[in-house]
Parts: C-alpha cells; structure tokens; sequence
C-alpha cells in the first residue's frame, strides 16, 4: 500500500499490482536484452492489452478506464521499476498520440482506430517534432495541400518530414502535425496518416544516448492521399489540441522523472550497504550518508510537488504554470540524483553492467521532451506575467 493514501485508493493500487506482476513476468527477465537489441517484440503490446495497461487513462467507452490521473501516475511508476525509461516510453506512445483523436476524431475514425490501440493490436504514435523546428511547433513545414479527384474524392496530399517519433518504426498509424493554412500557430491541423499508405516511408531506427529499447525513427511523407476525413478536428486547429494534452503529458515526464531518481537513489543505497572501502562499507562514511540523505530529500519534495499538481489536474484546475514547474524541478532532481548516484558507484557506475549508468543516460532526454527545460521556464513566466 502506498504511503500516500490521500491522493491514491485501493483501485489504484490494485492497477499498481497488476502493473508489478506484468513487469516481473513479462519485462525484467528480458529488459537487459532488449536494451542491447535496441527494440522489444510487438506482442508485449499485445500482453499489455491483455493486462489492462493501455487502457489505463483512455475512453471508457473503447475499452479504456475513463480519466484517472493517479490510476496513471500509478501504472507508470510500476512500469518504470523495469528500470527502462525507453520501454516505458515506446510501450506508452499511444499516451500522447490518442488523446487528441478521442477527443476532437470523427466517431468513424475513433471506432476504426482508438480499440486496437488500447487491446494491443495495433500500434499508435504522434508525429509532430521536424528536424529544422525541434520544439518550434508554429515553424512546423510538412504541408497537407487539400484536393479532390474522382479517384480518391476529397483528400489531402501530404509532404514532409518528422523526426524523434517514439514508435515510428513499427507505428500502423500516425497522428501527425501539418501545414493546412499560413505561417504559425493558425496554419496547423491534425492528420491521421496511416503507415501503410503509399509515399509513407521510414529512415533505419535512430541511435540514441539513452531510451535505447524505444523505437525512434524519422519518418517521411511523399505525395501520400489522405482522405478528408482523416483530418482530426477542424481545419487550421491542431495547434490547440496539441497543447491541450501538454499537462498531462508534462506530469508523465515529471513521473518518470521521480521514478527515474527513486531508482538510482535505491541502486546507491544498495551498493552502499554492500560496497567496502577503506575496510568499512561505505553506508558508514559520513560524505556518502550526507549524498543518500540530499537525494532522498529531494526526491521526496519533487515527488509530492507533482502529486500536489496532479491533484490539481484530476480537480480540473487549470494547472499549465504548476505542471511547468513540476516538469523542471523533478528533471533537476533526477539530473541530480542520478549523477551522484554514478558517483556513489564509481567506476562500476560507469559499467553497463549497473542499472545507474543506463538510468543515468536516460534521464538526460526527460528535461528535453515534452517541452525543454528552457521552454517550461518561458510558459512560467508567461504565467508570472512577466
């Protein structure tokens, strides 16, 4: 049970089990392997499915459990005890790239696509990032031309590129950014371009610092038809439902964050019961004590502060400041934790073999996605009035 019963019930910890008992048998006897392939087999979408997992967060009415913040929060920091942020990533892509289509999707596109995705039969990703705009959505450049012909009716012609996209290599479809209108934040619209379409092509899975079991990917578009009515939305509004599902994934990156932590500081309390130097473990040195003690007080600080915004978010409080906040401060912990946990280590937290050198790389993208620390602070002080 958890300690912090007030923001998490009996249903949630029982979500929080069955997520614990799919990592121990699914996951963790493979999860090293997996890192060093750089990938996982598609059927643990599947597996996960099966579970329930996917479903957590979703509409109720495709097989979802409905809106639960801390339902969420509680399947994701299980998840993330498999010690992977990248398998935690590529298995939730369809976090990021469904919301919009239950949201704002025709009711023909959410029963054709949303109940695949949450069984683990198919696989869904978000293509918005571009490799001259990084975080600079309003410059997006891939262009949806609108047209009509007797052979494929009203449709779109859609030319581009993405770049950075979790699933993009085994993704069936993608929810993805393009040009309908002019330049900036009016011009955009949400298309759902499935992989399967002709001119959708992929580049070879892209190498990374860290998420090393995420498929990432650039993907290209030429000359690819896109019915009309595949566009999700209104035409020139796809600026508004991207941001309306920053909050949410803004508190996921903050959770993994703090899980991220809560691992390295778990590992270096391990190592320093078992560890000697100097003829005395190094649990009894009073510099490695004093490291232990600062990391878990920060971790228990960020982690409250995002239970505090999460909280907020489940209320309905527009929380876009707060959520900004959490996001920097819990990837300032885990920045911090997790290079003093290296430390703890020394040369075997430099080893592949440990568990902190690979948490140690995957931190480091968590203060880039979803909004970098640089731009959380710009939202910030937008809030501030600044």
């Amino acid at each position: 049970m958890s300690l912090y019963t007030h923001y998490f019930n009996d249903i949630h910890e029982q979500a929080r089990l069955t997520a614990r008992q799919f990592n121990e048998r699914e996951v963790l006897p493979f999860i090293n392997d997996w890192e060093e392939a750089g990938s996982f087999p598609r059927e643990i979408y599947k597996k996960a499915g099966d579970a329930g997992l996917l479903g957590v967060g979703h509409d109720a009415a495709y097989g979802g459990t409905g809106d639960d913040v801390f339902l969420k929060v509680a399947v994701t920091e299980e998840l993330m005890r498999c010690g992977s942020g990248g398998f935690a990533a590529s298995l939730g892509s369809l976090d990021i790239a469904l919301p919009p289509l239950e949201k704002w999707g025709s009711q023909a596109l959410k029963d054709k696509f949303v109940p695949p995705v949450l069984a683990g039969d198919m696989i869904a990703a978000l293509a918005i990032t571009e490799p001259s705009g990084g975080s600079d959505v309003a410059g997006l450049k891939t262009r949806a031309v609108r047209s009509h012909s007797d052979e494929h009716g009203d449709h779109y012609v859609v030319n581009g590129s993405k770049t950075f996209i979790t699933s993009g290599i085994r993704a069936d479809f993608y929810v993805t950014a393009v040009r309908t209108g002019g330049p900036g934040y009016a011009g955009i619209s949400l298309l759902l371009i499935e992989r399967s379409r002709a001119g959708v092509s992929t580049g070879t899975p892209l190498k990374k610092m860290g998420w090393w079991a995420s498929d990432t990917a650039e993907i290209f578009f030429d000359n690819v038809i896109v019915p009309a009515e595949n566009l999700i939305g209104s035409e020139n509004a796809g600026f508004l439902l991207i941001m309306s599902n920053f909050q949410m994934e803004r508190l996921n990156l903050a959770v993994m964050a703090n899980m991220t932590a809560q691992l390295a500081l778990e590992e270096s309390l391990r190592w320093a019961r078992e560890r000697q130097a100097f003829g005395r473990h190094l649990s009894q040195m009073q510099i490695i004590r004093h490291k232990l003690a600062d990391m878990a007080t920060r971790i228990e600080a960020s982690r409250e502060f995002t239970y505090r915004v999460g909280a907020r978010i489940a209320e309905g409080i527009p929380s876009i400041k707060e959520v900004s906040m959490a996001k920097n401060f819990a990837t300032q912990t885990s920045d911090f934790v997790t290079t003093e946990a290296v430390q703890i280590f020394g040369g075997m937290g430099f080893m592949r073999e440990s568990l902190v050198e690979r948490l140690y790389r995957d931190n480091r993208i968590l203060s880039i996605g979803g909004g970098t620390y640089e731009i959380m602070n710009e939202v910030i002080a937008k809030q501030l009035e600044l």
